[in-house]
């Protein structure tokens, strides 16, 4: 820090005390609470602001679900890591400071650090790795770019919190060496290393412990060891206990108004149960944000010069591209050969009806979304592609969206229209405070999602519901079902409330034609509810065809065609918050699919647009294969970017990729009677994989690019690795350099080896380079579980110099005294 820093500091850190000073207990109490879904009270008599978070990882949304004021869509975070560049997750993070500060918005609540444990982890589109060396540097990168911009991060799920399933209150048992050197460590390294200004504390316990009352995680751990002095916030509704989570080192309690601080911490400092202190301590790191954030008067904000505008389509372009992983590519069918005649036949439902992100909170509303059709549409002459739907990965009915203009009118019980709020899709999701202008849970007794439907398909569509509670449904002004959706067997409380999808009348309607479409929903009394919400969703699927007509259409036109492009990918309702997967195949008749257009034309490429891995049962039998994550809203045209060839595929894998689902060493994420015991220890990902002597379809770092490298020199001392590399292609491109340790006659159990340090390296054809790589001295020690602390493990290690963790270009030996 400059000097000049450090007396913005002291200025700070004078006037939170002096704020501090002027409360009374019951303000304090307050300040502590959420004053409705998204945001702290405001206290004028200090100068305080209402602190506004949002989620979330990929775009910021703002405070309403609503596509009103839309939000730039980055690509997943899987993406983002997969372009192993911390300075590009940096960029990343400077950009959503600025939606942030367009939406008014101090704290976002992002990004998600928790492991890869498990391929079937639901929500791991939100992470970025089962590695935590390379989370914790592109976590690093990520939260000094949203800091950069003054707005504030909240590093997240505090910890243990690698699965989805009862993610309320399973019992995550972890042994201290694998709690340290996993699932702590990115934690450590972005905690230690970016100085976020907040960490949100996860629902799940750990070794019986709920998170929001960890006094030793968070007190001694979190706040002692590593010195973090920013603000604690639960996880919406994770705070539980009023005297263990404020003794807990738990700061702020989310949502509100009804909450476990409030007057109920009040009352239990009055009753001797917790010192005025605890709260005080409390506040002082509430005050703080706040005050980094520029939301308390006469406290400077923590940067006083903000970065650049950024162009929020090109960056999400830009990122896209470089998350793009190029895993197979056999006589280098890629990039497109586009001479004059040639031909792409463009395939998959996933190709013209994109998911650009993950589902659950990270969700966001772009402005545009360009799908793989749109932007190879854009990118090729005329007549040069065809379309075919080949195969759709759903067969159930999903929110309404393309074809609909849709808006939900609001009535009291006479029937009087309260106000009018605009839908992104046939989905109603208000939560708290979240409802039209003029609307209250008080008065509001009936919802209509209603507008109009032009079909792209003429035949006989589907509608449905889902939600709880009485529906009435309406298509050209006739109803075609009224009743009620019971509660379900659902466990999370979230897809509980939401329910499943119910498929509730077919009528044929003609392809262009308008037709109006009408569903009201009775809104149930919610006045005992700790945080009302209604959601609710009209949904539809289209003309339902025979499955084999559809595929013997691809084939068609993959024999007609050059190239057979074949998009496939995964659904809501196998990648999203609030479940975990149960295995790892493509949803619907994808995979035959894929092996009809690969018998039909040799060189087809495959582009798979999933969150995290799928099984790929066709992947020795096609020509490329290309993973695109949840590319974001430019994902299109980041695709056809890298399929010409315009741009070079820059990423490689975050996660392993298993050849099958019975391949993957870790698949236990369902607790036995409330316990999640992570019984492998420190062994997943590809630690797990080379103990246990398996081949992974692709391995941890794999990538492919549109050039090829030469590793010439390596020389490795205790403290710095330097690599010497040459771009032999006829291309420039970019290479990531990554050193794995490898100790040899080992006197303690670790992995075989382990990722230490990497490092992004451009050349143009014929160019060397020397990359210059720090290791880091916590990548020798272990954590002792006797002595509680860190140990360094001398000895003699094989320093590797690798393409992937399954390519080993260079070694030398390193001896630790």
């Amino acid at each position: 820090m400059t000097d000049a820093d450090q007396a913005r500091d002291r200025i700070r850190e004078d006037a939170v005390e002096a704020a501090l000073d002027k409360l009374d207990l019951d303000t304090k109490t307050r300040l502590l609470a959420g004053q409705d879904m998204w945001s702290l009270p405001a206290l004028p008599e200090i100068g305080l602001h209402s602190l506004v978070m949002s989620d979330g990882p990929v775009g910021v949304r703002g405070v309403r679900w609503s596509a009103d004021d839309p939000s730039v869509a980055l690509p997943s975070p899987t993406a983002l890591a997969a372009a192993w560049d911390p300075e590009l997750a940096r960029r990343a993070g400077r950009l959503l400071a600025q939606e942030a500060r367009r939406k008014g918005v101090h704290v976002l609540l992002a990004p998600t650090v928790n492991l890869h444990r498990s391929p079937l982890g639901g929500r791991h589109f939100e992470c970025y790795s089962e590695d935590p060396c390379l989370t914790g540097a592109v976590g690093s990168g990520y939260v000094a770019g949203v800091q950069d911009g003054g707005v504030g991060t909240t590093v997240k799920h505090f910890v243990g919190n690698d699965a989805e399933t009862d993610r309320f209150t399973v019992d995550s048992v972890i042994a201290p060496r694998p709690l340290r050197e996993l699932y702590l460590a990115p934690f450590e390294a972005i905690v230690t290393g970016a100085r976020p200004w907040g960490v949100m504390t996860a629902y799940n316990r750990v070794n019986g412990t709920t998170m929001t009352e960890h006094r030793h995680l968070v007190n001694e751990v979190l706040r002692g060891e590593w010195g973090f002095d920013g603000a604690n916030v639960s996880d919406w509704m994770a705070a539980r206990s009023t005297t263990g989570d404020i003794l807990g080192g738990m700061d702020v309690a989310m949502p509100g108004p009804a909450t476990v601080y409030g007057p109920a911490l009040a009352e239990a400092v009055r009753a001797g149960e917790v010192p005025e202190a605890a709260v005080d301590a409390a506040v002082r790191n509430v005050l703080r944000l706040a005050a980094r954030a520029g939301a308390l008067e006469g406290a400077p904000a923590a940067v006083a010069f903000l970065p650049a505008p950024v162009d929020g389509q090109a960056l999400a372009r830009e990122l896209a591209v470089r998350g793009f992983v190029l895993v197979r590519n056999e006589d280098a069918a890629l990039p497109l050969e586009v001479s004059a005649g040639r031909t792409v036949a463009l395939i998959g439902a996933a190709a013209r009806d994109a998911r650009v992100l993950g589902g659950g909170s990270a969700t966001v509303f772009p402005e545009r979304v360009v799908s793989p059709l749109d932007g190879l549409t854009a990118a090729l002459p005329d007549g040069a592609l065809t379309y075919a739907v080949g195969a759709d990965p759903s067969d159930e009915p999903v929110p309404a969206d393309r074809g609909f203009r849709l808006r939900a009118v609001c009535r009291d019980a006479s029937g009087a229209v309260l106000g009018e709020g605009s839908l992104p899709t046939g989905q109603v999701q208000w939560i708290g405070d979240d409802l039209p202008a003029g609307v209250s849970y008080e008065t509001l007794a009936s919802i209509e999602v209603r507008g109009t439907f032009v079909p792209r398909e003429g035949g006989e569509h589907t509608f449905g519901t889902r939600g709880l509670g009485a529906f009435e449904l309406a298509v050209g002004g006739r109803t075609l079902w009224s009743g009620v959706q019971p509660m379900g067997d659902e466990a999370d409380p979230f897809e509980a409330i939401f329910g499943a999808p119910s498929e509730r009348a077919r009528i044929t309607l003609a392809a262009g034609e308008p037709v109006e479409v009408s569903l009201t929903f009775r809104v149930p009394d919610m006045a005992g509810l700790p945080v009302r919400a209604i959601m609710f969703s009209l949904l539809h699927l289209g003309p339902r065809r025979d499955a084999d007509a559809l595929i013997d259409e691809a084939v068609a036109a993959a024999r007609a065609a050059d190239t057979a492009v074949v998009v496939v990918a995964t659904t809501e309702r196998v990648e999203s918050e609030g479940f975990d997967r149960t295995d790892l195949a493509l949803p619907g008749r994808q995979d035959d699919l894929v092996r009809a257009v690969a018998a039909a034309n040799p060189r087809t490429v495959v582009v798979v647009n999933a969150g995290s891995p799928v099984e790929m049962p066709w992947r020795e039998d096609v020509a490329a294969v290309l993973l695109g994550w949840f590319p974001g809203q430019e994902g299109g045209a980041a695709l056809a970017d890298v399929l010409l060839g315009a741009e070079e595929p820059g990423g490689r894998l975050p996660t392993t990729w298993p050849a099958r689902f019975a391949d993957a060493p870790v698949t236990e994420v369902v607790p036995v009677d409330g316990r999640l015991e992570y019984r492998e220890g420190l062994f997943i990902g590809y630690r797990a994989y080379e103990r246990n002597g398996i081949v992974p379809a692709f391995p941890f770092g794999h990538g492919l690019g549109y050039t090829d490298w030469a590793y010439e020199s390596l020389e490795a001392t205790a403290d710095t690795v330097r690599v010497r590399v040459t771009n032999t292609g006829t291309r420039p491109g970019r290479e990531v350099v990554q050193v794995y340790l490898a100790p040899l006659d080992d006197a303690v159990e670790r992995p075989a080896s382990w990722l230490a340090a990497f490092a992004g390296v451009q050349a143009g054809p014929g160019e060397s380079v020397e990359a210059e790589i720090a290791l880091p001295a916590r990548a020798f020690e272990i954590w002792d579980e006797e002595a509680r602390a860190w140990r360094r493990i001398g000895g003699t290690y094989e320093v590797r110099a690798s393409r992937s963790h399954g390519d080993t270009r260079l070694t030398t030996t390193l001896d630790l005294a």
